[in-house]
């Protein structure tokens, strides 16, 4: 099997189910045969040509996201109605699979966008352009470095978003000065932690968020001084930060109690939402929808750990824009009209102010309505204390190595020492297995 179609089935999983390696290479040719033929029929059949240029992009938006998209979309249209742009959402996983299946078909549509992890898998698989050469220095030089995505010496992702990242939300019918160090959090959360009618069950938690996924523990592991991988992409999980950084979750639950027993994301969105939880870890897709639902909400850095003198820094991860290689010359300079029209300083701008995203264009971050903001500030403040998250293909191999053991230390069926040795190896081995 050539390399292409070995990442992509490491990367979707599916190789968990075809362990039998005699039937591996069959199995997979017969659904890889079927999926395409499929693509073929469906995108043959969907489309009647009116003479535009087409162009379709693919993103993982929330509904808020579309709707700002779509304006600028319409506006680009009635500026060029010789173009039409259209776009769909996929969910997370289904637009990863997707994109490759359709693109090593040499289908699939023209942009794909999303956090910058894609760039790894996409590019191992060269699915996506290098777009050193399509755009000039000017106009990249308006941006935000971090909102150009680099692998290996070239560019292949222009970011209109910066950040993806957790931060400490709070509400201010609770809190009026949020926590600044580890010990002034769980201060905090004991005091606001209550069963506030009586029945001897807690009613209302001091902070709540899904700390039962790797992503959502990562701001402890880099507080206590840990980090995933190496410069040479090798994991670096068996440290005694990661160690104190899982006693320091299970803390929160076991000792403080200031966190529910068990909480995935919908249940901790639902607990801060209806009031039941004076805090929440969550990301910056999550603020325009808790401000939509009446809340006051203040948002700051996660705190210093005390310890170390260690910021908790979240990854950092910019959205945006990567072209198919399939792209035909002639659609690829429209493609690239389209993406330097989106990442305009106006149509930024408009994004910010309604989703509170923080812009890419340097304009826009030191334009007066994000410099006096103070959600945007310290959503700044945040990404400062941050690390880039790995866009390299192992990424998700540790985060699969790191689930179970971590999921374990909090069903108590292992100790942090022992499974912090554990993610190490398993990272280890499906680095291995997927490199081989």
């Amino acid at each position: 099997m050539n390399t292409r179609l070995k990442k992509y089935w490491y990367d979707t999983r599916q190789v968990k189910t075809f362990r039998n390696h005699h039937l591996h290479a069959a199995w997979f040719q017969i659904l890889f045969s079927l999926l395409v033929l499929s693509l073929l029929i469906v995108s043959g059949c969907s489309r009647k040509n009116d003479g535009r240029i087409r162009i379709t992009i693919w993103h993982q938006d929330r509904p808020d996201v579309r709707d700002v998209l779509q304006k600028q979309l319409d506006r680009f249209m009635v500026l060029h109605p010789e173009v039409k742009v259209e776009q769909l959402f996929k969910e997370t996983e289904e637009l990863r699979s997707g994109f490759i299946i359709a693109a090593i078909a040499g289908q699939g549509p023209e942009i794909v966008y999303g956090p910058s992890d894609q760039v790894g898998p996409f590019q191992v698989m060269n699915i996506i352009l290098p777009l050193d050469s399509l755009f000039d220095k000017k106009f990249t030089d308006q941006l935000d470095p971090k909102a150009l995505t680099y692998y290996k010496g070239h560019l292949y992702k222009i970011s209109d978003k910066l950040g993806n990242h957790l931060t400490l939300v709070y509400n201010k019918k609770f809190i009026k000065n949020p926590p600044k160090t580890d010990k002034e959090l769980i201060d905090v959360a004991t005091s606001l932690t209550k069963d506030t009618n009586g029945d001897g069950k807690i009613d209302q938690y001091g902070i709540a968020w899904n700390y039962t996924e790797p992503f959502f523990f990562i701001p402890f592991m880099t507080g206590f001084g840990g980090w995933i991988m190496d410069e040479n992409y090798q994991p670096t999980l068996n440290t005694v930060g990661t160690v104190n950084g899982l006693k320091f979750v299970r803390d929160l639950r076991d000792k403080y109690k200031v966190i529910p027993n068990e909480a995935d994301y919908n249940i901790a969105d639902a607990l801060f939402k209806d009031g039941h939880a004076a805090m929440i870890i969550n990301g910056d897709w999550s603020w325009a929808g808790y401000q939509k639902a009446g809340l006051d909400i203040g948002v700051a850095p996660l705190p210093l750990i005390t310890s170390t003198g260690l910021w908790c820094g979240t990854m950092v991860s910019p959205k945006g824009f990567s072209i198919n290689s399939n792209i035909t010359e002639e659609k690829k300079k429209w493609v690239i009209k389209l993406i330097e029209y989106l990442m305009s300083e106006e149509n930024q701008l408009e994004a910010t102010k309604t989703l509170y995203t923080m812009p890419t264009n340097k304009n826009v971050i030191n334009s007066k309505f994000v410099q006096s903001n103070e959600i945007l500030r310290n959503s700044q403040i945040q990404i400062e204390h941050g690390n880039p998250m790995p866009v390299v293909p192992e990424l998700r191999a540790i985060w699969d190595a790191m689930r179970p053991s971590y999921q374990a230390v909090l069903a108590g069926s292992k100790s942090p020492e022992q499974a912090v040795t554990d993610m190490q190896m398993q990272a280890v081995q499906r680095i291995k297995e997927m490199n081989e």
